[in-house]
């Protein structure tokens, strides 16, 4: 039986990465050693490290003023580092769409940092982007976004304009799935775990003006102190970073950013299409809001819903079921998720609404 793994993270890795890592494993390049034996800094990292960067760089377009570093902690870390290094005293601005917004907010309300909500989607459970204000306070230190939202379903179509003032996006789950310009950010954050690569690694891209602003306490949550020493000041994860390469080096293969992110379009769309002409299965999310990346749907009956479930993980369909926090369905379609995945659910669920759609 084939499984199809519609994870929202850790999630699927392209099949090529994993043979790439497989075949290197026990012997990185005539080292003698696996890439988890080697020193951090050794030539033969440093060159992985460098290499990984520098294949972002390109896959993003991302200007020499923006550091890239490769860090610890998860994106959830970045919700106290950002207010840490960018809030200055200043107030900062929020958009709330979803759990990870809110969870960004307390880390900040946490560290005593002024916080204001310019915009949410709360009072229609996160179903959709909202606008933001005409006016932004441009004496902000930034605006921060969650440019996709994991368990929502629900995506950033534009950036918004925020004048003078940064924008500070969590971009775990979008990252090299979009067509966002790094210009438009003053600082971009991800999670590895969704589009590049193990769970370990963090990948913050930042303008260089924002760095040293202020006195950070502890050396490893100082932007600045980690660019200086190129993502080295300790032991970075390692393996991660290799991973994260691969990853990089067959992003480029699929025709860059460009080329996966049309790939994307088309599996979300094949899976919405089947939702819209489905008389059983609903999408939840305003249409104009809806992600490429992670797709809810229900029937709106929670007994069905839990029976679909546990149908389709029988049949090999891993990890469909929706977050806890909203249920339903959910299927993450990362960049390495395989468009032949797409088709036998949207097979699987027009067999399973012939068997029940009268109920």
């Amino acid at each position: 039986m084939t499984i199809y793994n519609f994870s929202a993270g850790p999630a699927v890795l392209p099949k090529a990465v994993l043979e790439k890592a497989q075949s290197e494993l026990l012997d990185y390049k005539g080292s003698g050693m696996s890439v988890m034996e080697l020193s951090h800094r050794s030539s033969w990292f440093e060159a992985i490290i460098q290499d990984a960067e520098q294949l972002l760089r390109e896959l993003m377009a991302i200007p020499d003023h923006y550091q890239v570093l490769f860090l610890q902690g998860g994106a959830s870390l970045q919700f106290t580092m950002v207010p840490m290094n960018l809030a200055q005293g200043k107030k900062a601005l929020y958009v709330n769409t979803g759990s990870w917004s809110k969870k960004a907010i307390s880390g900040a309300k946490a560290l005593g940092v002024e916080v204001e909500v310019i915009a949410s989607s709360e009072d229609k459970q996160f179903t959709y982007i909202p606008e933001l204000p005409e006016t932004i306070d441009q004496e902000a230190a930034y605006v921060h976004i969650t440019t996709n939202n994991t368990i929502e379903g629900t995506a950033f179509a534009k950036i918004p304009d925020c004048g003078a003032v940064p924008i500070v996006a969590d971009m775990s789950s979008n990252i090299l799935a979009n067509d966002y310009k790094v210009e438009d950010f003053g600082l971009i954050y991800a999670g590895a775990q969704k589009n590049i690569g193990p769970a370990g690694l963090t990948v913050v891209i930042v303008r260089e003006d924002l760095l040293g602003q202020t006195e950070i306490a502890a050396p490893m949550l100082d932007y600045k102190l980690q660019a200086d020493n190129h993502s080295l000041y300790n032991t970075p994860p390692t393996f991660a970073i290799y991973i994260a390469k691969l990853v990089f080096e067959w992003v480029k293969e699929q025709g860059g950013v460009a080329g996966i992110t049309e790939q994307d379009r088309v599996k979300a769309g094949r899976l919405y299409q089947a939702i819209e002409e489905s008389g059983l299965f609903q999408s939840p999310v305003e249409k104009d809001s809806r992600s490429l990346t992670n797709v809810p749907f229900i029937t709106g009956d929670a007994e069905l819903d839990k029976q679909f479930n546990a149908e389709a993980l029988a049949a090999g369909f891993e990890n469909l079921k929706g977050h806890r926090s909203v249920g339903g369905m959910r299927a993450s379609l990362y960049n390495a998720f395989p468009i032949e995945g797409v088709d036998a659910l949207i097979a699987f669920m027009k067999k399973f609404e012939q068997d029940n759609g009268g109920k």
